[in-house]
Formats: structure tokens, sequence, C-alpha cells
């Protein structure tokens, strides 16, 4: 049986900083992603946003990860050539009631160490967003925008530099632990079976599923798994803003915002939309990632709570991101869950649950805690 040092179970944003991570500190390491290319699920469909790291509990592993990588994360845009840009966005009130909130906001900011927020009133966002409605303001100038395919292709290209490899088309069929190393078993046309000394499980909306195909673990510690959908509508010609405008956090997501693309295009999104709990609903790869035109009806009353001169029929369907969470409707916002031996007992696994938003941000640190949970140095 063929052995192999490290393998990393998804080839999305993060299964990909993992893969750099551990083909960098010289382990032979394979990247097994089902798909036929990488990045093709939640890190290809998101707002492609570099957040500051405001809105997470003080202490948690979102907020911890999400400023130490969004440092890590713009330099490394800056020495690979990824496009980027330092934006900045504005998180508005458009009521008093609202601006309690903003305080509050920005109080947790600062808790977890983002420290250039700026509270400003009507008068001084309207300044910098002359079409922008509100009762004041935050504006974080750290949060940007990142070319999403063009750092998945840039932490490849490292990972690849130092010897790691790339098989798609080979989704993880089933696996056993252990007491002399993990024996997996990719699918796929080409059926492998080997054993592994260290397994990261980056599979995103199914790594829960791929936690339970593996015969040893303990089911007890596998999360359940849910799924919202994000659906993202595009704007018809130029939107007058060059921020990022968001309103105030709601339940399961960040609000319907507006975000740009590199190029200047807006896009406002995503809503959240639960899917049958728990996921997966459909067998693995069957999620419908369509966007239903007549959801854009509840967008445009949120959208005219901050810019009231959106026209009539001005959003078209774009595309939609499925986030993968391990807590459900009605229930509070679930931190990452980065489970290793120290959690499961289990030598050289790491899992990888609930890691949606700020996912991407946090790539960079997140493959950095990895490496700690695995020992390595």
């Amino acid at each position: 049986m063929e052995s192999i040092e490290a393998v990393v179970i998804g080839a999305g944003v993060v299964g990909l900083a993992c893969a750099r991570a551990l083909a960098g500190r010289g382990f032979e390491t394979v990247i097994l992603e089902r798909q036929g290319a990488f990045g093709t699920e939640t890190s290809a469909r998101n707002s492609e946003v570099i957040h500051a790291g405001l809105y997470y509990p003080a202490a948690s592993a979102k907020a911890r990860l999400c400023v130490a990588g969004r440092r890590q994360l713009y330099e490394f845009c800056a020495t690979h050539a990824v496009g980027h840009r330092r934006c900045g966005k504005l998180i508005v009130a458009t009521s008093p009631d609202q601006e309690r909130l903003l305080a509050a906001l920005q109080q947790q900011g600062d808790a977890n160490g983002v420290d250039d927020l700026q509270r400003l009133s009507a008068a001084e966002a309207r300044a910098l967003e002359p079409e922008l409605a509100c009762t004041a303001a935050l504006l974080s100038p750290s949060t940007g925008i990142v070319d999403s395919h063009g750092l998945m292709l840039a932490l490849l290209g490292d990972a690849q530099r130092d010897g790691a490899l790339l098989a798609l088309h080979s989704p993880l069929s089933h696996g056993a632990l252990g007491p002399t190393g993990m024996v997996l078993e990719s699918g796929g046309a080409d059926r492998l079976r080997f054993k592994a000394s260290l397994v990261v499980n980056a599979a995103g909306l199914w790594a829960p599923e791929v936690a339970a195909s593996l015969a040893g673990f303990p089911r007890a510690l596998i999360p359940a798994n849910f799924h919202a959908k994000g659906n993202y509508y595009a704007l018809a010609g130029r939107a007058p803003f060059s921020r990022l405008l968001y309103p105030l956090p709601e339940a399961g997501g960040l609000g319907v915002h507006l975000t740009l693309d590199l190029g200047g295009q807006a896009r406002f999104g995503p809503d959240v939309e639960w899917l049958p709990d728990p996921a997966p609903a459909q067998p693995i790869g069957g999620l419908d990632y369509r966007v239903d035109p007549a959801r854009a009806d509840a967008f445009y009353a949120e959208i005219r709570r901050y810019w009231p001169a959106l026209p009539d029929d001005a959003l078209a369907p774009a595309y939609a991101g499925i986030r993968p969470k391990i807590a459900g409707r009605g229930q509070p916002a679930a931190d990452f869950l980065i489970q290793g031996p120290a959690q499961h007992g289990i030598r050289g696994l790491v899992n990888l649950f609930g890691i949606e938003s700020p996912g991407l941000t946090a790539c960079l640190a997140i493959a950095e805690q990895v490496v700690a949970e695995l020992q390595l140095g």
C-alpha cells in the first residue's frame, strides 16, 4: 500500500492554504478534490471581501483568525501579485435605534483588535459617499476586496512549487483510523488506496460527511451540518459608490450589502435562504445554485434604506453561494470548529468544521493553526 505523508481533503481556499503550509514545511502533500477544478464551491461563490474582523465575539476563533489572517492576506496578495484593493467599508445605521447597535459593533471591533474604526456622522458619511442615506456610519478602512480565483491560484502555485500534487475528480470515498495511521480510499475513475500520516479535512460544505466516512472517528464529535444559501444580484450600470456598504448584521449573515469587484461592478447580497435541515438534503454535488429572480423583490426595500435612489428593475440574478454552517436556523451563530488531536485524540488528523465567512480572509491564519494542531512546529 502506498504511503503519503500529508493529505488535504478539499481544494477550496482554506484547503489550498493548508496544503501550502504543509508542503512548505517539507511534507509530501496530496490535495484530494472531488470536483474537476479547485475552488468551485464556497470559495468561488462569496463576496470576495477581505474582512477587518469586527463582527465576531471577542476571543473567538473567527475574531482572532480574521484579524491575523487579514494582515497576512494583504501581505500575501502584495508579494504574489494577487489582485486586491483596500477600498474600505461603511457600516450604516438608518435609524436612531440602529445607532446604539452601531456603537456596540464598534466596541466589538475594538475588543477584537480592529484599531482603525472611525465613527462618522451622517454628514461625514455623505461627504465620502454622497448618494448614501444614513443617520450614522462606521468606517472600516482595513476592509478590502480580493480576486478569490487569483488568490487560490497563487496558493496552489506555492504548494506545487514545494511538491504538492492536486488530484481532481478524487472524492474521498471512505477511510479508517488505526493505531498505525490512517488508511484512505479516494474514488473517481482511478481509485486509490493509501496510508497517510497527516490528514486535514477541509471539505467545506461536506466536512461533517467526510468525518463520518472515517471508520473509528467518534460520531459524537461530528457537528450537525446546515446549509444557508446566499443569493447575489448584479446592478445594471455603475454604482455611485467607491466603498463597500453594509447594513447592520442580521441573523445568519451580514445583511444585504453592496460590494464591488476589482473592475468596479456592483453586486448586492447575500440574503439568507436556509436549505432543508440537516444538510445534505440531496447527495453530495446535488445542491442548487440557481438564483430565483423573484427573490430580488425583497432586495429593493433593503437596499433603499441606505441607497434610496436605486432604480427600479436595476437588479439581475448573478450567482449564489452556500454557507457551511454548524448551527441552524434560530440558533446562535457558531464559531469555527478546528478540531485536532487535542480534541479527538487521533494523531495526525484535523477537521475544519463550519468554515464560513470570514474563512477566505482567515485562510492563511487557519493554515497556521492547523500546523499548530498537528504539532509540526
